[in-house]
């Protein structure tokens, strides 16, 4: 796809629309230009340039991809109801419905003063993190550099609404009834990651990690191959510069050399084909720097070891050419074993098509070669876009496009059961964006899934009631886990029982049952009808069980805390984890840190505006001072800490509500701290309880390890079948802890798994 960072204009923008536009598209075209150029005249992007021109860049990369008419002129006035003083009521009256539809689905929410009462339903949500005032001067120096900072920030629980997920989740939304939506988006997106360099760094990664994440895996589900991979290359750029540079200029230093020997490769390939009657166009196919990086970490392997993989694209005139070039091909060189896919007769779930093969070329090493029809071709680049593409030469695309269209709305079935927004998108990342596993009924029936899912996820798929009550699974006729992540290929069937529920502990994402929302959803539904009362009592179990098993305060003022985390009441938060509208890992990372009065009063005053990091801890107003976790303790990060100055160590890091600090009589060497930025690892003492059998530690290790924790002490014991098992693990942080000590306390025979409270020491001296 053309780069449009050079400056296009209205003239050019014109020269480039599809030969199909009528006189009348190009004149809505320039009139669209006209307003967005007006409402737009006051502001200035960061590299200086008037803004308007972002709106033309935008155009133009919706005009490369042959969009109608409304979608090009809706790309000319994206922002303006967003960042004018332009209303949606007046695009509908100068521009009409189709239009206004396809700007308001592109339009963030935001608390605009300017939308009219129709309107004023999409800006009730008030925007925290919004830095525009109410004029349009202020307007202007809001977000000018790219009109882009929408990266879902976190939020606590119950507060204000994450306006970045709203937005996305609003655009989500609207892509259900018109696909167009996700067009413009998308063509937006680009031409911002393309003029990244002139925000701030925290910027530019932050927006280059949620392309990474959300945009760039939209453009492969609405298989737009020619921006996906664009947005990828520029993400990767920001979110890993040093290992794009290292890629980036390997690739440089062979480009001449690569690109001889591929211009050679495909004169040869072209004579081959040719001679045995088979018309075909033979070019090279670059390779972008966020696959090469891909490949390196998927097969473990550093760039010196994947350079060499030179890849050439055929394309021929119809299917069975297709089939008759790769055999030509397998004849003339050796095929590399497992480097063969037939995505032909077996498209990819984006409805991708072409055959792919690697041989061992002349010179005794790799090339990659693709074969496809130009029809499969115009698809793999533009994608659904590719409708219009054939749309006006009467190629009769349209069966294809309506199926990619129902394939989405389907994945997205649970969308009206997800009132979060923040869940609203990761859901989308976990149900639409993520690759797919087919997997086989008894019966022989394919079920189309994300890739992960487990057996609790398919008994959902299968049915509602299926999944209430499923209770185990057997894969390819063997019993397996709940947790077990099904892969393509496998035959699955549920073991059911009778009569019963889901059990909450599927919604626990610390044990990793379920996969889908679609299964959450239906899980959820469940619970709300159960008892009021009895919701309540098991959130509030819930709640008091997991505090207890961290090692928080067993004197937790529970209804400060509820309010803290954004409920009215602790009956309300046991409501919603009663519900599982929320997950007690959710809450975790929320805990508010709890005053101290007692010991706020030893605090010098003079340490209020100052903080030096030393390590992973901030000490407040001493400058250089060496720290250490205090063995007595152990604190973890999450913990409230509180430093104890020692006699020639520095200061000694304690919970504080260590019963040695609480007890000390030297008040004056007490010293507040808190937790630097620096990820460490920090010990912890666990104590698990269960019934002993054969192979438990292993399994308690197996998970441990899974997770790269490393054990630094273990201590076990069995009396009359009972196994007690005392580890020190390092763990970052108290959310982990959270989610190792859940993992533990899931597997067979366990009975508890809890942070341990040793008996205490007086602090160093």
């Amino acid at each position: 796809m053309k780069n449009t960072t050079v400056a296009v204009t209205i003239e050019g923008l014109l020269e480039q629309l599809p030969d199909y536009y009528r006189p009348s598209d190009k004149e809505l075209i320039q009139r669209a230009y006209y307003l967005a150029e007006k409402a737009h005249r006051p502001q200035k992007r960061a590299s200086g340039e008037p803004y308007v021109m972002h709106c033309l860049a935008v155009a133009s990369i919706l005009a490369e991809l042959q969009v109608p008419p409304a979608v090009v002129a809706a790309g000319l006035l994206h922002d303006t109801v967003e960042d004018t003083e332009v209303t949606l009521a007046d695009l509908q009256r100068d521009f009409g419905g189709e239009i206004t539809n396809l700007v308001d689905g592109v339009t963030k929410l935001t608390n605009l003063p300017r939308v009219s009462k129709q309107e004023r339903h999409f800006s009730e949500i008030k925007d925290t993190e919004t830095e525009a005032s109410q004029n349009t001067s202020a307007a202007v120096s809001r977000e000018q550099v790219n009109g882009e900072d929408d990266y879902p920030k976190p939020a606590l629980l119950g507060r204000t609404p994450d306006m970045a997920s709203e937005t996305l989740r609003k655009t989500f939304l609207a892509m259900d009834d018109d696909i167009r939506v996700v067009l413009i988006k998308l063509a937006d997106r680009l031409h911002n990651m393309r003029t990244l360099g002139f925000m701030p760094d925290h910027k530019r990664k932050r927006i280059a990690k949620q392309t990474l994440e959300i945009f760039a895996p939209l453009a492969n589900r609405m298989g737009i191959w020619q921006i996906k991979w664009e947005l990828e290359d520029l993400s990767f750029r920001y979110t890993e510069p040093q290992k794009y540079k290292e890629i980036a200029s390997h690739l440089d230093s062979r480009r001449e050399i690569r690109e001889r020997q591929i211009k050679s490769m495909v004169t040869g390939l072209e004579k081959m084909l040719a001679g045995e009657g088979i018309k075909a166009k033979v070019f090279g196919r670059p390779k972008h720097i966020y696959s090469i990086y891909r490949k390196m970490m998927s097969k473990n392997k550093p760039f010196e070891m994947v350079r060499d993989v030179r890849a050439v694209r055929v394309l021929v005139p119809s299917v069975p050419d297709c089939y008759s070039t790769l055999g030509l091909i397998h004849t003339h060189w050796r095929p590399m074993p497992n480097e063969f896919d037939d995505y032909i007769a077996a498209p990819k779930e984006n409805f991708y098509q072409s055959l792919h093969t690697a041989v061992i070329h002349d010179d005794g090493r790799p090339l990659e070669i693709q074969i496809r029809t130009e029809e499969m071709h115009e698809s793999a680049e533009y994608g659904i876009a590719s409708h219009w593409r054939y749309k006006e030469n009467g190629s009769g695309q349209s069966s294809s496009y309506n199926q990619r269209i129902d394939d989405i709305r389907r994945m997205m079935e649970w969308r009206t059961d997800v009132e979060d927004a923040t869940e609203f998108v990761e859901s989308m990342k976990t149900d639409v964006f993520q690759d797919r596993v087919y997997i086989f009924t008894p019966n022989g029936d394919i079920i189309d899934l994300p890739a992960g899912s487990t057996p609790i996820d398919f008994a959902y798929h299968i049915h509602t009631d299926v999944g209430h009550r499923c209770r185990g699974a057997k894969v390819n006729g063997k019993l397996v886990p709940l947790s077990y992540e099904l892969k393509t290929g496998e035959q699955v069937s549920i073991l059911t029982a009778k009569r019963g529920g889901p059990s909450r502990d599927w919604l626990n994402a610390n044990l990793g049952l379920v996969k889908t929302q679609r299964a959450k959803s239906k899980m959820r539904v469940w619970f709300r009808k159960q008892d009021r009362s009895q919701n309540i009592s098991y959130g509030r179990s819930m709640l008091e069980k997991e505090l207890q098993r961290v090692g928080v305060k067993e004197k937790t003022n529970f209804e400060k805390l509820a309010r803290e985390i954004g409920f009215k009441s602790i009956d309300d938060l046991s409501l919603a984890l009663g519900h599982g509208d929320i997950s007690i890992n959710a809450i975790i990372p929320q805990l508010p840190e709890e005053e101290q009065p007692e010991e706020k009063e030893f605090i010098p005053s003079t340490s209020k505006d100052s903080s030096e990091t030393t390590g992973a801890v901030n000490v407040v107003g001493i400058k250089g001072l060496l720290t250490n976790v205090a063995r007595c303790c152990n604190p973890t990060a999450g913990d409230e800490i509180i430093g104890y100055i020692t006699r020639g160590r520095g200061a000694s890091i304690h919970r504080s509500d260590c019963p040695n600090i609480l007890r000390t009589n030297d008040r004056e060497r007490l010293v507040k701290v808190s937790w630097g930025s620096q990820e460490r690892t920090y010990p912890v003492p666990i104590h698990v309880t269960a019934f002993d059998r054969s192979g438990l530690f292993g399994d308690i290790s197996y998970v441990l390890s899974n997770d790269g924790v490393n054990i630094i002490d273990a201590n076990v014991k069995v009396d009359k079948g009972i196994a007690q098992i005392r580890l020190v693990i390092e763990v970052i942080d108290i959310n982990e802890l959270s989610r190792l000590l859940a993992r533990i306390e899931n597997i067979p025979n366990v009975l508890e798994a809890q942070r341990n409270r040793p008996g205490y020491k007086k602090p160093s001296q």
